[in-house]
């Protein structure tokens, strides 16, 4: 076993009654002014047949011409009037007083008498209108909120994940039965043992294999993808020597078997073996356990994200812009769950990950980095001169070179960073005491 990513209406587009109204008003301005005229040019013309009558000699003369220019004038209106000739000063009956309906009456009169009972119908409508507003809105947060919990709900059978829990620990008590009878079916002069523990936690199993699987599966379909991730996790090594030695002044030969299990840890596979989409998955699964905690109760993973660590950190501390934007940016995701190789909201976030979206999203640029590579960009600072806003590395919380773990320090002895979950921890432990190595500051 060896272990090896719009359409929009302009007034133009759109003529409505209102335009319609505006146009009809703008001829009705227009017919009224040139009405005007031409009444005021036809009194010219009679005027001047009134003068010219009045030169003439009788006045029975000028009585009879007097009353032939009356009814010239009386013909001359009546025919504008019935030809709309507006040169001869007539008027459109379209903008006379419309004298108002009986019906119209009455309708004013109703609502006089009625309008506290209209009031409060309208009033009663809008209330219905704001409820009915409020009631699909819940509707959509329920179903909202049903969606994000069916999301997050393993979707196979019990008795698949249930099997499938059983057949990786079958692999495993097999691998320990194999090493705890090594030597009765080897033949080694010496033995040597590095063995890590054999163990894993079956909600990353379930969580793995339903995003690896892209939802529901069954026993049979994931049995080759059991023994995939059995042989990612675990890498025995056998290695034999020769050695020579010296007892009572002659020189042997002894065989030296030295035996080496490597346990990578199953939660640290999900990065190698998903992409992302399937890792955002195996992320919102672990968060909420598949929203089975009855399944297996003996886990170390029941309980733990119902709540994490918080800490109010001195408002003196916020006085500096820059730690005040990093602490707004990495408090949001407080309670998101480990994962290894998470660099994102979406993935969730491993230490370094968390630390590196922080400040990437605070005012800096360094990509992703891990935790030693955040450590070589940093300035070293003593314990004594740390301040809110420095990064505080560990070393040896796991089996690798160089810095292990990073969080953001917050003063007061106090750090927040990616454990499990996304927390605050007092570095005045003697765990974190064990294994503190160093602070830094951001350049």
């Amino acid at each position: 076993m060896k272990h090896e990513s719009k359409l929009r209406f302009t007034d133009e587009e759109q003529p409505g009654e209102e335009n319609v109204g505006v146009e009809s008003a703008e001829q009705a301005q227009d017919a009224v002014q040139s009405g005007g005229r031409a009444v005021k040019t036809h009194t010219r013309t009679m005027s001047g047949r009134r003068n010219k009558a009045r030169t003439d000699g009788t006045p029975t003369s000028h009585q009879r011409q007097k009353n032939a220019v009356k009814r010239q004038y009386a013909d001359a209106r009546r025919k504008a009037w019935r030809s709309g000739d507006t040169s001869t000063g007539s008027r459109k009956r379209t903008f006379r007083p419309r004298r108002r309906r009986r019906s119209e009456k009455s309708g004013e009169r109703f609502i006089v008498r009625h309008r506290r009972g209209l009031i409060a119908l309208g009033a009663l409508f809008l209330l219905v209108a704001l409820l009915g507003g409020m009631l699909s809105s819940c509707v959509a947060l329920i179903q909202g909120g049903g969606s994000q919990i069916a999301g997050t709900t393993y979707p196979s059978e019990d008795a698949d994940m249930l099997g499938a829990e059983a057949a990786y620990a079958a692999k495993e008590a097999a691998l320990q039965s194999y090493l705890d009878n090594y030597e009765s079916t080897h033949s080694y002069d010496e033995y040597v043992y590095d063995l890590d523990e054999i163990k894993h936690d079956p909600y990353v199993l379930i969580s793995l294999l339903t995003a690896y699987h892209n939802g529901p599966w069954t026993l049979d379909e994931v049995e080759p993808t059991l023994d995939m991730l059995f042989e990612k996790q675990y890498t025995l090594t056998e290695t034999t020597a020769q050695e020579t030695r010296t007892r009572d002044g002659e020189e042997y030969t002894v065989t030296v078997c030295t035996v080496k299990l490597e346990n990578f840890n199953l939660s640290h596979l999900p990065v190698y073996v998903l992409s992302e989409d399937q890792l955002a998955m195996y992320a919102g699964y672990m968060r909420t356990l598949g929203n089975r905690p009855d399944l297996f109760p003996g886990s170390g993973y029941i309980g733990r994200y119902d709540s994490y660590n918080d800490y109010d950190v001195p408002p003196e501390a916020l006085e500096d812009e820059r730690f005040a934007a990093m602490l707004a940016e990495a408090e949001k995701y407080l309670g998101y769950p480990y994962v290894w190789g998470g660099s994102s909201p979406a993935t969730s976030f491993d230490c370094s990950g968390f630390v590196s979206w922080v400040i990437n999203h605070s005012g800096w640029n360094v990509g992703r980095l891990g935790a030693t590579s955040l450590y070589n960009i940093c300035t070293p600072v003593s314990p004594a001169n740390a301040r809110p806003g420095d990064l505080v590395f560990f070393q040896g919380t796991y089996d690798t070179a160089g810095m292990s773990h990073v969080g953001i320090y917050v003063g007061n002895g106090m750090m927040l960073h990616c454990g499990d979950p996304i927390q605050y921890a007092n570095l005045n432990t003697t765990y974190w005491q064990a294994h503190f190595a160093a602070f830094g500051r951001l350049p």
